[in-house]
C-alpha cells in the first residue's frame, strides 16, 4: 500500500482540501483508496458528509486502544473505492497520551498494516503542526506531499518541514519516507506577485514542484460547505480538472502537456494525458541538497528522543 501523507505546518494552505480531493481522484482511477483524517478539527471528515461530533468511533479510538480495530473505525463514502478514517476533536487529546507510550512514533504505522492488504493507496491529512501525530504519519508514509500557497510567506517552515523528514529518514524509517513533491495552491494567473512567487518557488526547488497547481477557485472553496469533494459538487470544475492531473503526475509520473505552471488549460485539455512531463520520482532534489545542516532529533518535539526505544 502506498502511503501518502499531505503535510505543512502551515495552516490554510490547502492540505485538508487536496487530501480530499486527491484521495477521489485515486479512486477515480481504479485505486482501492483510504483516507485518514488525522487533524483533531475533522475537517477530512466533514469534507465528506460527516458530523465529527456525532462519531463514536474514530482514529483516536483505534490508535490510542487495542478495540476496535482500524478496520471497525473506517466508515465508507459516497466515492466508489474510497473508505474514511474518520476524526474528531477527542483526537487532540493523542498528543498527550502518546507521548508516554513506548514506541510512540510507529503507532499509525502498526494500525495502517492491518488493513494495508484492503487498499492500493492511503491519504493522510496531517495536522497543521509538526506534532507527534505529523510524526507519526511520516513513520508510516512512503512519500510526502506539501501544499505551498503561492505567496511569500509560504517558504518560511519548508526548510524545518525537509530537515524532519530527513530525521526520520535517517534515524527512524531509513530510505523510505520521501519528500514526494511541493504542491502550488491558491495560484492566481492574473496576480502578477503569484506569477512572481510561482516563479521563485520553481527555480529554487526545481523539478521538486509538481507540474500540476492549484488555482484558486469558488467551487473548490464551496465544496466542504456542501459536505463533498469537488468531484461531485462541481465536477466539470477547472480544480477537478487539476486534481485528476495531479493524481495522473503521481502515478504515472507524467502529467498533460498543457496543465503548465501559466494554467491556462481548459479542464478538457487538461487531463487529456496527450504528452508526458519529467518523472517526478526521478532526479528530483533531495532534503540534504535543499536544507543545509541537521537538527537533531529531539528537536522535533520539544526535546523528546524520537528513537525506538
Amino acid at each position: 500500500m502506498r502511503i501518502i501523507a499531505i503535510a505543512n505546518q502551515k495552516g490554510g494552505c490547502g492540505k485538508t482540501t487536496t487530501s480530499v480531493n486527491l484521495s477521489v481522484a485515486f479512486a477515480e482511477k481504479g485505486k482501492n483508496t483510504l483516507i485518514v483524517d488525522l487533524d483533531p478539527q475533522g475537517h477530512t471528515t466533514i469534507g465528506f458528509g460527516y458530523d465529527p461530533d456525532s462519531l463514536t468511533m474514530t482514529i483516536y479510538n483505534a490508535l490510542m486502544k487495542a478495540k476496535p480495530t482500524m478496520s471497525e473505525i473506517i466508515v465508507s463514502t459516497k466515492i466508489e473505492g474510497l473508505d474514511l478514517a474518520p476524526s474528531n476533536v477527542l483526537l487532540s487529546g493523542a498528543e498527550i497520551e502518546l507521548a508516554s507510550i513506548v514506541g510512540r512514533e510507529f503507532v499509525l504505522t502498526e494500525k495502517l498494516k492491518t488493513v494495508q492488504d484492503k487498499y492500493d493507496t492511503c491519504v493522510i491529512d496531517c495536522p497543521p503542526s509538526l506534532s507527534l501525530l505529523t510524526l507519526n504519519a511520516f513513520v508510516a508514509s512512503t512519500d510526502v506531499i506539501v501544499p505551498v500557497q503561492v505567496e511569500y510567506y509560504a517558504m518560511e517552515g519548508l526548510k524545518q518541514l525537509f530537515e524532519t523528514a530527513n530525521i526520520i529518514r535517517k534515524h527512524l524509517h531509513a530510505g523510505n519516507v520521501k519528500i514526494l513533491g511541493l504542491l502550488l495552491t491558491f495560484v492566481e494567473k492574473r496576480r502578477l506577485l503569484s506569477s512572481q512567487t510561482q516563479k521563485q518557488m520553481r527555480e529554487y526547488f526545481g523539478d521538486l514542484v509538481f507540474d500540476t497547481v492549484i488555482h484558486r477557485c469558488v467551487r473548490l472553496a464551496e465544496a466542504p460547505s456542501a459536505g463533498q469533494p469537488v468531484f461531485t459538487y462541481a465536477p466539470e470544475s477547472r480544480s477537478a480538472a487539476e486534481y485528476r492531473a495531479l493524481a495522473e503526475e503521481i502515478i504515472n509520473g507524467k502529467a498533460p502537456a498543457e496543465q503548465t505552471t501559466e494554467g491556462e488549460a481548459s479542464p478538457e485539455q487538461t487531463t487529456n494525458g496527450e504528452a508526458s512531463a519529467e518523472q517526478i520520482n526521478d532526479d528530483k532534489a533531495s532534503a540534504e541538497e535543499i536544507t543545509e545542516g541537521e537538527a537533531s532529533p529531539e528537536q522535533i518535539i520539544e526535546g523528546q528522543a524520537l528513537t525506538r526505544r
